[in-house]
């Protein structure tokens, strides 16, 4: 990070004032923060220390003050030391939104563990083969989950009595080094993959950016519904915990129920996967009327493509809270699209964030004019280190790759779709993702998604999978009619298929290998 962006993100954070409500709290926090580091103990450490009666976590089943989660953790995180828990262990987290998900979390952290976030949806397989591919030796899971781990390889594995039994007892552990996060890829194209990084990094650029575009403010409220085995719902809960915020989790995504969080605790933030926002707008006007959502300023969404449709409607329903937020679990932060920005160009990623630089290069590396299309890369302070089991993505002028592809129109980023999603139909290229967004603007039409099947004649062939709005009347022809008065002709689907819905995964991205086999 240049000296430069140091001095701004320093700005930033200052006038974002997190947390530091009084001058006399001022020491506290820096105490907090020179004891334990800059990583997640430091964070918690320091709004306990601040603000112990302050809510830090609520879930159906009550709340935990930030007094209460610190020292639950510290016994926890006794616990597991005498467990034979510590650096070197490798500590795999299996569990859903919960109370029970933050105090793991900062007990495991306070260990110096390394901590591995793993998928809710994974099959006792998939867990078995990331377990072993991971080298994960402790697991702390709910219940729901004992099934799966029984039989996965772990050397140990304790469930929730055992988590809370150990989150009651005595004594505290003394202050280690914190190991590292490893955040799993999506595996929407094979294993996932662990993409490490050092907890206790230096995180005041990532902040910063997100702080600059996002008005993220101290002791707010936010209703985290993306998973927090993902980045996107992780990061969220560390900067709610930075900022001794409050927030809201429920084990499972329900639309009406998220609503209900957003009216009922009166939130400032609601952190999504687009596909969560498609949901709580299918609850329709009323629903939405009805809800109180007059204290809300942002509605962060990401994980996926945002499709223009989607953030119109956002926009029209909610009012001007949306931001689209680009990156992903190799690059970490790249732009932030504001909803000014959404307003004039809905399809827009954004602009970069503080200390990220962002170019479109073609095959041989070297950048292309404004408004060319080609591969994106990205460079921050905050990228990954590699993945766990080796090797990385490809680098370009010193930036990654995030394996899409997309154009800049001023200093807007567009992004066009995923490289390895493009389909050669009949020697033409085709993403995907313009012919998707076409037509989620079709009225009819609920979710789409488009795939390349193989063909004779054609090499691949676009076929539409389309979910239908309730009482459509909407058939093949008429898809395809929609796209054909609109684009090109290669790029008209040869064949339409309905569904009752898309295969995803638990962040919202569809499944297309499912998609191409159905």
């Amino acid at each position: 990070m240049s000296i430069p962006s140091r001095l701004r993100a320093s700005a930033i954070l200052t006038r974002a004032n997190i947390g530091l409500h009084h001058p006399e709290q001022v020491p506290l926090a820096l105490t907090a923060v020179a004891v334990w580091g800059p990583g997640i103990a430091g964070a918690v450490a320091s709004s306990a220390a601040r603000h112990p009666r302050a809510p830090a976590v609520v879930d159906p089943h009550g709340l935990l003050t930030y007094g209460d989660l610190w020292r639950r953790a510290g016994h926890l995180a006794r616990g597991l030391a005498a467990e034979g828990v510590g650096h070197g262990t490798r500590i795999g987290i299996l569990a859903r939104n919960s109370r029970a998900f933050v105090q793991v979390l900062v007990g495991a952290a306070r260990t110096g563990a390394d901590l591995v976030f793993l998928n809710t949806e994974f099959a006792a397989p998939q867990l078995a083969d990331v377990v072993a591919a991971e080298g994960i030796d402790v697991l702390l899971h709910d219940d729901e989950f004992a099934g799966i781990v029984a039989g996965c390889g772990v050397r140990r594995a304790f469930g929730e009595a055992a988590q809370s039994a150990m989150a009651q007892g005595r004594g505290m552990l003394l202050p280690r080094r914190q190991g590292r996060l490893v955040v799993l890829t999506s595996g929407t194209t094979g294993r996932p993959k662990g993409a490490a990084r050092e907890s206790d990094a230096d995180s005041s650029e990532g902040l910063a950016g997100i702080l600059s575009r996002i008005p993220y403010r101290p002791r707010d409220t936010q209703v985290v519904a993306a998973p927090l085995f993902h980045g996107w719902g992780l990061t969220n809960l560390l900067m709610g915990l930075a900022r001794a915020s409050t927030t809201v989790l429920s084990r499972h995504f329900d639309p009406g129920d998220t609503l209900r969080s957003l009216s009922g605790h009166r939130a400032h933030v609601l952190v999504v996967v687009p596909v969560m926002l498609q949901r709580i707008l299918a609850l329709g006007p009323s629903a939405l009327l009805a809800a109180d959502t007059t204290r809300l300023r942002a509605i962060a969404a990401s994980g996926s493509a945002l499709g223009p449709a989607l953030a119109t409607e956002t926009l029209d329903r909610f009012g001007p809270v949306l931001y689209n937020v680009y990156g992903s679990t190799e690059v970490a932060l790249a732009t932030i699209a504001t909803p000014t920005e959404l307003r004039r160009h809905p399809g827009a990623a954004g602009r970069c964030v503080l200390g990220a630089r962002v170019e479109i290069l073609d095959d041989r590396g070297q950048p292309v004019p404004d408004g060319s299309s080609g591969r994106v890369f990205v460079g921050n302070s905050m990228r990954f280190q590699g993945y766990t089991t080796g090797g990385g993505k490809e680098q370009q002028r010193g930036l990654l790759s995030t394996g899409d592809v997309g154009h800049f129109t001023g200093d807007l980023l567009f992004v066009e779709g995923r490289e390895d999603d493009m389909i050669v139909s009949g020697g033409e290229n085709v993403y995907p993702q313009e012919v998707e967004e076409l037509l989620a603007e079709h009225p009819e039409i609920a979710e789409v998604a488009v795939v390349g099947r193989p063909d004779p004649q054609f090499g691949q062939a676009l076929c539409a999978f389309v979910v239908t709005t309730p009482g459509s009347t909407l058939d093949e022809d008429a898809v395809r009619r929609h796209v054909r008065e609109r684009l090109a002709r290669f790029k008209v689907p040869r064949s339409v298929r309905f569904l009752d819905q898309l295969p995803r995964n638990a962040t919202g991205k569809v499944l297309r290998r499912e998609l191409m086999s159905a």
